[in-house]
């Protein structure tokens, strides 16, 4: 089952065509990777499965996009609860300046759940599920600042699934991180590809073959090419494929 379909979609910045004729369906339970060159739409892309780019002047789009059969983009559509559903994990971890706690429990207060039984019980097992709650659960109250840079990052991942959504994007999750960290991110992104469809941008071509089951490549605005990660990348069908994943330009 597709939990994502892209059709014939085209985005605009103004009169900049960012996005052309972009079509892919992401499966549900799946991890989806994009690959591609800098500045050649992934992060567009990735922003317009969540409506991140209508804060943006000057966005325009055509085309649809269909959540769980939806259009995302219909009139009644309420973005808040289309943000819920599809949770965003950014380049740099961006903690709030709060307490550990306070982090993860901000969504859950944002979508009105108040109980404190039920608020707690929902943070401790979203830092379970991000394997964080173990060095973080004699310090909750402490300011999530003075936690490294992976520890952030996977509490930002625990604040997005406190919020039980069903997609989490990821842009870039571990381009801040040393090796140990991004081991750390990756080996949770396995994990929770159980019960989450998860579409990851991704720079480092291993990292695309050690995550994720699809691979969808783009250039200049385009997807060149995209199916299962194992086939796209050792026999690619497109030269450019071939030529991007093995070093010759990008």
């Amino acid at each position: 089952m597709n939990r994502i379909e892209v059709e014939n979609l085209n985005v605009y910045f103004d009169e900049a065509h960012i996005l052309k004729d972009v079509n892919i369906k992401i499966p549900n339970n799946t991890v989806t990777s994009l690959i591609g060159p800098s500045g050649c739409g992934k992060s567009t892309f990735i922003r317009t499965l969540n409506r991140m780019n209508d804060l943006i002047s000057g966005f325009r789009k055509e085309g649809s996009i269909f959540l769980d059969g939806n259009e995302i983009y219909e009139p009644s559509v309420d973005v808040v609860e289309l943000r819920k559903k599809v949770g965003m994990v950014f380049q740099k971890p961006n903690p709030f300046p709060k307490s550990i706690f306070d982090n993860v429990a901000y969504g859950l207060k944002v979508h009105g759940i108040n109980d404190k039984d039920v608020v707690e019980e929902r943070v401790e097992e979203s830092l379970k599920s991000a394997a964080l709650w173990e060095e973080v659960k004699d310090k909750l109250d402490k300011s999530a600042m003075g936690l490294s840079g992976g520890q952030q990052q996977r509490l930002c991942i625990a604040r997005t699934i406190a919020i039980e959504p069903e997609v989490i994007l990821m842009d870039e999750p571990c381009s801040a991180l040393d090796p140990i960290s991004t081991t750390k991110i990756e080996d949770l992104i396995h994990k929770l590809k159980k019960e989450y469809t998860i579409v990851i941008v991704t720079h480092n071509m291993q990292q695309a073959t050690r995550v994720s089951k699809y691979t969808a490549f783009f250039l200049h605005g385009e997807i060149v090419e995209s199916g299962r990660t194992e086939k796209l990348f050792m026999e690619p069908e497109d030269k450019r494929t071939e030529d991007y994943i093995t070093g010759r330009f990008g």
